[in-house]
Parts: structure tokens; sequence; C-alpha cells
């Protein structure tokens, strides 16, 4: 037929475990339960059944994730098969942003610059007597 034979096989597992709307890929993804996925587990490494019968006692659409989660349970125990939460976590963006080293600086040289500004304003608008003393020579 002009395809490679692991498709095949692979709608053959799926028609048997599932039925023509697992082949026709019905459904969407899916999400189980932790308590399905351990149950599921337990029957394959436990109680010795084949994925194609895991699937379709459990309703599960491809074998794909029955073998994930028996890598998981079998590596790190019951444990690992427990939704993680996703995203970052509540609370953790802070509400007062931390001031980088290169933004102090810019504050610093800010400050300096109106400071000299203001010092020099001051120096323009003494009288022309006083400018003997400064140094500075009226325009």
């Amino acid at each position: 037929m002009g395809m490679p034979c692991q498709t095949a096989e692979e709608w053959i597992v799926l028609f048997r475990s599932g039925g023509l709307e697992a082949v026709m890929g019905a459904g969407g993804k899916r999400s189980y339960s932790y308590e399905m996925k351990l149950a599921a587990v337990r029957d394959v490494i436990d109680h010795g059944m084949s994925l194609t019968q895991v699937m379709a006692k459990y309703g599960i659409a491809s074998r794909s994730p029955v073998t994930h989660w028996c890598s998981k349970y079998r590596t790190n125990g019951a444990g690992a098969l427990r939704a993680k939460p996703q995203g970052r976590p509540k609370g953790s963006r802070s509400t007062v942003q931390p001031e980088s080293a290169g933004s102090q600086a810019l504050r610093d040289e800010i400050e300096y610059l109106r400071t000299k500004v203001a010092y020099l304003e001051k120096l323009q608008a003494l009288p022309a007597k006083d400018t003997s003393r400064t140094g500075i020579k009226p325009e």
C-alpha cells in the first residue's frame, strides 16, 4: 500500500483497543488521572497485561502514554505519575523589581549631572563683581 509497516501495526493496535474512533483520532488530547495511570501501569508491570489490553480496559487512545508511564514508574516510583504544576509558580513574581547595576549607575550619573547644572546656574547668577573671587570671567 506504500506505507510503513509500523504505521499499519499501530493502526491495528489502536483498532483493537478502541475501535474505529481510536484509529480516526476522535477525542483529541486527553488527560488521565493519577489513579488511572497507576492502575494501568500496575496491570502492565505486575499483572503482565499487554499494552493493547490495558489500552482497551482504560480507554487510552495511544500506546505511547502507557509506555511513558511504565518507564517513569520503573525509574522513580509511583510518585512520578502525579501531575506536575505547569508554568510559573504563583507568587514568584515580586512586586518590586530589583535594580540592576546598570540602572543604579545611570541614576548616580543623573544625580551628579543635576548637581553640576545647579552649581553652574548659581555661579552664573553671581554678580559680576564677585567673579574676581571665583576666577571665572562673565560672558
